[in-house]
C-alpha cells in the first residue's frame, strides 16, 4: 500500500488526485505519524522529515519517495514524478524505461516501465523532445522508440535525441481501430505499441523532403493567406524541418518583403544616397 505523508498541502492535493486517477490504493498519515502496517510505500515532501525518521529505523524495508527534489518542479509535476517513482516500487519490478513516440505535427507519446503504462502525452511537435528527455533523465538505462512514419517530423525528433538511445520502428499497423468515444487517441495508443516493438538503433535520420511535400506545404501558405501570399521554398523547407508552422512562415515572409518595400521606398525618397 502506499502512504501519503507531507504537510505540503498542494504537494497533498496533486498526490491525492493523482493517485485516485490511478487507482492506486493509498491512504494519508501526518508525517510524525506511524505507519499503517501494510505500508510499502511512502510518498513524502523534502522538509518532512520522513525519510530521516526510517532510515533511523534499521529494521524498515519501506521504500521512500520524496517529491520535489528538482528545485524548479512545481507541485503537480513533484506529485507525478513522485507517483510514478512510487508504483514503480510497489511493483517491485526492475523493468526499463521505455518511451514510444507516434510522430506527426502532434506526436503520441507513451512512457513504459517494464510492460506497464505509467504517462501519456500528445504535444506540440516543437515541445515533443523536451517531454521524452525530462520523462527519462532518471532512468537508470532509458530507450526511446520512435515510429518510421511521418517522415520529417520522425527525423526531426531522431536527431534532436542525440544524448539518448533511439531506435526506429516500423509503425505499421501500430494504430488500432477506434470504437465509439475513443476518438483522438489513436496517436497515444499507437505511441504505446511503438513503445513495445523493437526496432533498429539508429544515431540520426538524414530525410529530405520530396518535391511534391514542398509544393503542398507551399499551396497551404497560399490557401491559408487566402491567394495573397506563396512562401518560397527556402521557407517550405523550414516548415517541412518543422522549425516553423506555416502560419510562422508566413509571418516572416510578411515581414521581409515589408522590410524590402520599406528600403525601396527610402531609396526612392533619397536618391542622392543611391552609388
Amino acid at each position: 500500500m502506499i502512504v501519503v505523508a507531507t504537510e505540503d498541502f498542494a504537494l497533498y492535493h496533486a498526490l491525492v488526485s493523482l493517485l485516485r486517477d490511478r487507482g492506486a490504493v493509498f491512504t494519508t498519515v501526518e508525517p510524525d505519524a506511524p505507519l499503517p502496517e501494510r505500508t510499502s510505500v511512502v510518498i513524502t515532501g523534502v522538509d518532512d522529515g520522513v525519510e530521516e525518521r526510517l532510515a533511523a529505523e534499521t529494521a524498515s524495508d519501506v521504500a521512500v519517495v520524496v517529491a520535489g527534489t528538482a528545485p524548479e518542479d512545481d507541485a503537480e509535476t513533484a506529485a507525478r514524478r513522485a507517483v510514478e517513482a512510487a508504483m514503480t516500487a510497489l511493483r517491485g519490478e526492475e523493468g526499463r524505461t521505455v518511451v514510444g513516440v507516434d510522430p506527426g505535427t502532434r506526436p503520441g507519446i507513451a512512457v513504459l516501465v517494464g510492460d506497464t503504462v505509467v504517462s501519456v502525452f500528445q504535444v506540440p511537435l516543437a515541445d515533443a523532445v523536451a517531454l521524452v528527455r525530462r520523462e527519462v533523465e532518471d532512468a537508470a538505462d532509458p530507450l526511446v522508440r520512435v515510429g518510421d512514419g511521418a517522415r520529417l517530423q520522425s527525423a526531426r525528433i531522431v536527431n534532436d535525441l542525440d544524448d539518448v538511445p533511439v531506435e526506429l520502428v516500423d509503425e505499421t499497423g501500430t494504430t488500432p481501430y477506434l470504437g465509439e468515444g475513443a476518438r483522438g487517441m489513436g496517436d497515444v495508443l499507437a505511441a504505446v505499441n511503438i513503445a513495445r516493438r523493437a526496432g533498429e538503433r539508429v544515431e540520426g535520420r538524414a530525410v529530405d523532403p520530396t518535391a511534391g511535400e514542398i509544393q503542398r506545404i507551399k499551396s497551404r501558405s497560399r490557401e491559408l493567406s487566402a491567394g495573397e501570399v506563396t512562401i518560397d521554398e527556402a521557407l517550405a523547407r523550414r516548415v517541412a524541418a518543422g522549425e516553423l508552422t506555416v502560419d510562422e512562415a508566413l509571418a516572416e515572409h510578411r515581414r521581409r518583403r515589408e522590410a524590402s518595400d520599406e528600403a525601396a521606398e527610402s531609396e526612392e525618397n533619397n536618391p542622392d544616397d543611391r552609388d
